[in-house]
């Protein structure tokens, strides 16, 4: 799979470097081979075995450094979000007693565990990853922590409309998982016309703030000055700039007024 992904990226036209960024599932000596060969970079996190441990136990404590998120990461382990970490790199090599030995970038995040807010001393949670870019450690972890962008759109659906499948047959919950998607991707358009806070908004602030209340809980009034359609919203309505700057990125002309 890995390397038909890697020939259609390049047979797509793609000609400058390559990452494949995948979790433990895919941390395996089968899909580094599959990345060496389709001359790709790779960042696959690696499952905490002893050989692991002891590269993690060798890293210094002076070898830590912060590191800030431009976004929250989701924590597989507790559920929660996080923003900042502590990360360090050693060299390691993988798959040591195969044909497939290979040596590369160790490179840890380690976080407090939220579980033990008072203990004495810090308790730390590990997630290592192997890689073979050139980005700086730093660098390297961040890149490597936007494939948990992913999180927030199953978080999306899930809160939406997957949070039930309508039906007992295949092929009715197939199409409902494609309308899902589609809605799920409008509904993000959306955002992005309104303005910069809903381009990153969830789907349910979205759904809260620019679809469903204007058209429920709003009290517009619509008049029709010279036939021309005028929708009178609230001037106090909070959500009033991003709506109506929504309305003109969409409609094009004449945007509504404020009473």
């Amino acid at each position: 799979m890995v390397a038909q992904a890697i020939a259609t990226a390049r047979a797509a036209g793609a000609t400058g470097k390559i990452l494949v960024r995948g979790d433990s599932a895919y941390g395996n000596r089968a899909v580094v081979r599959a990345c060496q060969r389709g001359n790709a970079e790779f960042s696959l996190v690696m499952t905490k075995n002893r050989a692991i441990q002891r590269a993690i136990a060798a890293i210094p404590d002076t070898a830590w450094t912060p590191v800030r998120y431009p976004g929250a990461v989701h924590d597989p382990d507790t559920g929660q979000w996080i923003s900042d970490a502590e990360v360090a790199e050693v060299t390691n090599t993988a798959f040591a007693h195969t044909k497939d030995r290979t040596t590369a970038r160790l490179v840890v995040r380690r976080v407090k565990d939220a579980r033990y807010p008072d203990a004495l001393f810090p308790i730390w949670r590990y997630h290592p990853f192997f890689t073979n870019t050139d980005l700086p450690t730093a660098d390297a972890d961040i890149t490597h922590r936007r494939h948990a962008i992913i999180e927030t759109v199953f978080a999306d659906l899930i809160d939406g409309p997957l949070a039930h499948l309508p039906s007992g047959h295949f092929g009715a919950n197939s199409a409902w998982a494609l309308c899902a998607a589609i809605a799920h991707n409008l509904l993000h358009a959306t955002g992005t016309l309104a303005d910069p806070p809903h381009t990153r908004a969830r789907g349910a602030t979205l759904r809260r703030q620019l679809i469903t209340v204007p058209v429920i809980t709003v009290p517009a009034r619509l008049a029709r000055p010279a036939r021309t359609p005028v929708l009178h919203l609230p001037s106090r309505w909070p959500w009033a700039p991003a709506w109506l700057q929504l309305w003109d990125q969409t409609i094009g002309h004449s945007p509504p007024a404020a009473a």
